[in-house]
């Protein structure tokens, strides 16, 4: 079975920095695309970035360009998000997603079943 495990949520104040990870099972891991999408409450789930198989091709939403990194290494089944200049608005449940194919949009073939990040004024 494929198994999407998100880690490293918590709670930080704006300005600071966190950094999620999503450790993959039970699938080809270097043939996925792999990425994250967000919910914050009362709102609908966005996309925020996604890695190309080895890594060579990052996407992101535009409300994170530029303050977070996608990355992978698929040595260790992983997909990692560095979250850096948190604002408020970032608050959201995190879910990391796979797709064998290129995705931008809410269109992952697997989700994990997130982690929360919550960013205080």
């Amino acid at each position: 079975q494929v198994q999407l495990v998100e880690s490293g949520g918590g709670l930080v104040q704006a300005g600071g920095s966190l950094r999620l990870s999503c450790a993959a099972s039970g699938l080809n891991f270097s043939i996925y695309y792999m990425g994250w999408s967000r919910q914050a409450a009362g709102k609908e789930r966005e996309f925020v970035a996604t890695i190309s198989w080895s890594g060579g091709t990052t996407i992101y939403a535009d409300s994170v360009k530029g303050r977070f990194t996608v990355s992978r290494d698929n040595a260790k089944n992983t997909v990692y998000l560095q979250m850096n200049g948190l604002k408020p608005d970032d608050t959201a449940v995190y879910y990391c997603g796979a797709r064998r194919t290129a995705w931008t949009s809410d269109t992952a073939d697997y989700w994990g079943q997130g982690t929360q990040v919550t960013v205080s004024s």
